[in-house]
């Protein structure tokens, strides 16, 4: 993965640099202006509309079942990204199509990577399409950007309380438009872009929407801050609901098609063995479908899961002469239609796809 070193970006070229008290370079609109914002993907979307609610509703970039690893803008998206007053996305890693156009953007446009947003508890990303050795509870796999104090046992998937996170929507250390400071490329590079699969990481997400918009509208700040509490309070129920469902599926073995889940994973106790492909811009070799297959007898994984934007024959080649069933996961909401709910439809449809393919092969 390739998240971009800063998290937001005033371009073309800008002199200021935030100091060490964490000044916003932000200007306010003018009281009787209407906020244009544009979010790239579903779940981002959701988020976003949810702490917009009243006020008005974001534009979606990446619509319909489009990928957003291998999406091209059209000339309607950029002439919408060079009018919106604020573009949230996740990272440069998840949405490669925007790398090119932050840079050509005007400065009036303020691009917010929430993936570097204060709080985000990042992990890794697993350097084999075969994982089954991965200790889910090493503290290898973290890279905490923000530098928190973590107990690492409470990330053993037996408990998922997180109790030393701080979920104060406002009380930030730093913000995700801040400059990166010891954050390398390096650091970025490491790191599964995938974090809104996680509720917690939903949650620090939600908190900087709402920040950044409340300075870009002071005068529906109001507005966004409790919007932002009604949608933290909605997601830690979620996330309570999810747990419960797949409670009986813990533990149990299963493939996905690319290395997408691991915050899922990790947050309720789940055990994916291994992927067909960790880069779904690329297909699999015949020898990695070969040895894909070979692993599920070997290691006893009940389900395959593939994804509706990627070859779903690549699944049925694997499971091919085993015992393994296959299912669908969408991890990025390419079935799931656009709104404020979306990003709650999206984690339910992974929990009920999980738990309907694993718990027949109980």
């Amino acid at each position: 993965m390739h998240p971009a070193p800063a998290s937001s970006f005033y371009i073309p070229h800008r002199a200021a640099v935030l100091g060490a008290a964490g000044l916003s370079v932000l200007a306010a609109l003018p009281a009787a202006a209407e906020v244009k914002v544009t979010a790239t993907i579903k779940p981002i979307h959701a988020l976003v509309s949810q702490v917009m609610e009243g006020v008005g509703t974001p534009a979606l970039l990446v619509k319909g079942g489009a990928s957003p690893h291998t999406y091209a803008l059209k000339p309607s998206d950029a002439r919408e990204l060079n009018n919106a007053n604020v573009v949230f996305r996740v990272s440069e890693a998840v949405e490669p199509f925007t790398r090119k156009i932050t840079a050509s953007l005007p400065d009036t446009v303020r691009v917010v990577t929430l993936a570097d947003a204060p709080g985000i508890d990042w992990l890794t990303i697993r350097t084999g399409d075969s994982f089954e050795a991965h200790d889910h509870g090493a503290d290898e796999a973290h890279d905490h950007s923000h530098d928190h104090d973590h107990d690492h046992d409470k990330h053993d998937h037996g408990d998922h309380s997180h109790d030393d996170h701080s979920h104060d929507a406002h009380d930030h250390a730093g913000h995700a438009d801040e400059p990166a400071g010891d954050k390398t490329s390096a650091d970025h590079k490491n790191r599964d872009g995938h974090v809104w699969l996680d509720p917690e990481n939903a949650r620090k997400m939600v908190a900087e929407i709402a920040r950044t918009l409340a300075e870009a509208d002071p005068a529906n700040a109001e507005t966004y801050k409790a919007n932002a509490a009604k949608s933290d309070a909605a997601i830690v129920a979620l996330s309570a609901d999810i747990a419960r469902e797949l409670e009986p599926v813990k533990g149990k073995p299963f493939v996905v098609f690319h290395d997408a889940y691991q915050y899922f994973e990790r947050r309720f106790g789940l055990a994916a063995l291994g992927s067909i492909t960790l880069n779904p811009e690329a297909k699999p070799s015949a020898k990695r479908l070969t040895e894909i297959r070979k692993k599920l007898g070997a290691l006893s994984a009940s389900c395959v899961f593939s994804e509706p934007q990627f070859q779903p024959k690549l699944v049925a080649v694997v499971t091919e002469g085993t015992s393994a069933r296959a299912g669908t996961l969408d991890p990025e909401g390419a079935l799931v239609e656009p709104g404020p709910q979306a990003y709650d439809t999206l984690l339910r449809n992974l929990a009920t796809g999980l738990k309907t393919c694993l718990v027949q092969g109980s």
